[in-house]
């Protein structure tokens, strides 16, 4: 007797795909897939559509649907137009197609590839799925290439526009001020242009009841009903202190357009990540702003010298730059006031021997004294070089004192990015090699999937590794333009008598503390790595 199918009709179309027209359509394929179970005398179970999912993500809600039922046996037959319809991850396709299906006794289908699981393996469907995500990875590409040229002609993409603008009714990615919301912007601005902070300015938004963007949003188009439908009046105002923060620090509202700020893992792994600040897309003057530049300056500035206040409300004017030069983690400042039993004590320490121990780092502890006066008179000594010595001359020492350490950086760098990129490229002849054993069955379906995850694992690691490093070249290089931005801003300054906090950040990139260690003679020996900004460490 001649088995049954309970058939499903699998239908997919991703974004990219309706770019393509008609011949990818939902509608052509479920004619199609209808047509070919007419003739073929198969039986309709289902139908289920994942319209606008991409084939690199099998988190699709139809498609797990389709799973559900396979599980409960209500499907015994999967039919799609192509395989790039069931999926464009061709390690995810392929055990799908070669494990899971088969061992859930389901025929897989095909159309226009000339797929059908009851015919037994087809030889050609592994190649297809490696081509299906080629596309995919190209497709990828494409896309972040469009968005970026986008970005740096200052469009906004967003699904909403930032609180105070809205979007320009006629031209796509314009915002234009927003009459009826503007306000609640200016107000924060003012409030932190006369020294509130970011809780404070929260209270008062919440005791004046002004609303949320959330909220607003809500109210306009209906957004985060979840949220606000049942919830009581109070929730409509409930700020928090990092929505304050966030638009303190937005240059949108100076007429600034930033972009760029996440990304994708890698385009099999939708999930976001944050952004380095060095990799955004700053585009000036791309809006009308709604906060002045000078009163923007102000609110930063007192952003950061808030940043540079212990609990106590004393100045941390090295609050960010000191790094422990072992373990790269921040150093943390300690004041014991004097008193009868000892003196006054102001220091450092290594932030990680603070809070695990001896057994993670050491103390790398160093006197706030000593660590002022080295950091005054290394300032006062390259101030007084910079406005004493001819520019071609002090620009070739700044060069050639850096020159050994960033070439030493730099040839690591290198060295590991070409080691990275070589498994990479092994790693990929191994996945064609290990459907070629598949397919001549040189190696086991249990094999295969765990080698595909393991593999799968690795080149998502190397990946991330290898941008990593290839950020880290580039910061690694560099020249006569950054020493001569770094000599500009020694020059503002002549008689160098104290240290504060806007200084410091603004010539200083880090500071490096060593472990103190036993002289030949006896004496405790302590070196201090300064790293100041554009040129780097100079011996």
């Amino acid at each position: 007797m001649k088995q049954q199918y309970n058939t499903a009709l699998y239908l997919r179309l991703s974004r990219d795909d309706e770019l393509k027209g008609e011949s990818g359509s939902i509608g052509t394929q479920r004619d199609i897939l209808t047509q070919y179970c007419k003739e073929q005398n198969l039986h309709i179970a289902g139908e289920y559509v994942d319209d606008g999912w991409s084939g690199t993500n099998f988190d699709r809600p139809s498609f797990q649907r389709m799973i559900d039922d396979i599980e409960d046996g209500k499907i015994n037959c999967v039919i799609t137009k192509d395989l790039s319809r069931l999926g464009r991850n061709y390690i995810l396709t392929g055990q799908y197609t070669d494990i899971y299906f088969p061992s859930k006794g389901v025929r897989y289908i095909a159309v226009s590839d000339g797929v059908d699981s009851e015919r037994g393996e087809s030889e050609i469907a592994p190649f297809l799925n490696i081509l299906n995500e080629m596309h995919a990875r190209q497709t990828s590409k494409k896309t972040k290439a469009a968005m970026k040229a986008r970005f740096l002609n200052g469009a906004h993409y967003g699904a909403y526009a930032p609180i105070g603008y809205k979007k320009h009714p006629e031209i796509k990615g314009k915002l234009i001020p927003d009459e009826d919301t503007r306000w609640i912007v200016e107000k924060i601005f003012d409030l932190a242009s006369h020294g509130a902070g970011a809780t404070k300015i929260r209270n008062i938004l919440d005791r004046e009841q002004v609303p949320t963007p959330a909220w607003l949003n809500y109210q306009k188009y209906g957004t985060f009903a979840h949220i606000f439908e049942k919830q009581q009046e109070n929730k409509f105002h409930k700020w928090t202190v990092s929505q304050v923060k966030s638009i303190l620090t937005d240059e949108v509202y100076i007429g600034n357009s930033v972009h760029n700020k996440q990304t994708t893992i890698s385009f099999k792994d939708k999930r976001s990540k944050r952004k380095a600040k060095e990799e955004w897309y700053t585009i000036p003057n791309t809006h009308e702003a709604i906060i002045p530049l000078a009163q923007w300056e102000i609110v930063q500035s007192h952003i950061n010298n808030r940043k540079r206040q212990t609990k106590t409300g004393e100045v941390h004017i090295f609050s960010g730059l000191l790094k422990c030069a072992d373990c790269g983690r921040g150093m943390r400042y300690s004041h014991f006031k004097a008193s009868e039993k000892r003196k006054e004590r102001k220091y450092y320490i290594c932030g990680t021997y603070s809070e695990f121990g001896k057994d993670r780092c050491s103390r790398h502890s160093i006197n706030y004294d000593v660590l002022y006066a080295v950091v005054l008179g290394r300032l006062q000594y390259w101030i007084s070089q910079a406005h004493e010595k001819d520019d071609s001359e002090l620009l070739q020492r700044l060069l050639k004192s850096g020159d050994k350490q960033r070439a030493s950086e730099k040839a690591s760098i290198k060295k590991e990015l070409t080691k990275t990129e070589k498994r990479l490229h092994e790693i990929d002849d191994l996945f064609v090699k290990m459907y070629e054993d598949r397919a001549n069955g040189k190696i086991t379906e249990r094999n295969f999937s765990m080698l595909s995850v393991k593999y799968q694992e690795e080149q998502i690691q190397l990946e991330e590794k290898r941008d990593s490093l290839r950020e880290k070249l580039d910061k690694s290089v560099q020249d006569s333009e950054g020493a001569e931005k770094w000599l500009a801003l020694v020059r503002k300054y002549t008689e160098l008598t104290e240290l504060n906090a806007v200084l410091l950040n603004e010539l200083i990139e880090k500071i490096l503390v060593h472990e103190a260690v036993k002289g030949e003679n006896g004496e405790t020996v302590q070196e201090i790595e300064i790293y100041y900004r554009f040129v780097g460490k100079i011996e």
